[in-house]
């Protein structure tokens, strides 16, 4: 007798980062990337980054950071992310940039006509840590070797 049952839900990841000013956090998580604001506490902010939780506690201090080359580039280390459709990208990068947002490395297209061609950008929230958003020009690519 076949299964009605629908397929498992995509786990969700869960990512904590630290941050040296939660009035700061509030402000480019939930103003600059229009984020939805969860729970919070003295110490921290639970954001929706597109379903998965995301997470900003309070951290003063940072360590230094590093960098690696990728495609003529110095990437930040570490850093995180979304992978999104490319208007999605196209859309985000807009809107940073009407936000007066400073990129690390604007956005442009990496791999350009290689496997793993994609619009890549990076940026730093206001307590130092690496965001990186990318659209995949075929997303079936993202893994890809």
């Amino acid at each position: 007798m076949p299964s009605s049952a629908s397929p498992p839900p995509i786990p969700r990841f869960h990512l904590a980062v630290p941050v040296d000013n939660l009035a700061a956090a509030r402000h480019f998580y939930g103003e600059t990337l229009g984020l939805e604001q969860g729970r919070s506490g003295d110490g921290w902010v639970d954001w929706n980054l597109h379903g998965h939780q995301f997470v900003t506690h309070l951290a003063p201090g940072r360590s230094p950071r590093v960098h690696n080359p990728v495609d003529g580039h110095d990437v930040p280390v570490p850093h995180f992310g979304l992978i999104l459709t490319v208007p999605a990208f196209q859309e985000l990068a807009a809107r940073l940039r009407d936000a007066g947002t400073t990129f690390v490395i604007e956005p442009y297209v990496r791999f350009a006509g290689e496997t793993g061609e994609q619009w890549t950008m990076f940026l730093l929230d206001p307590a130092g840590n690496a965001l990186e958003f990318k659209a995949f020009a075929d997303d079936s690519q993202v893994f890809a070797t």
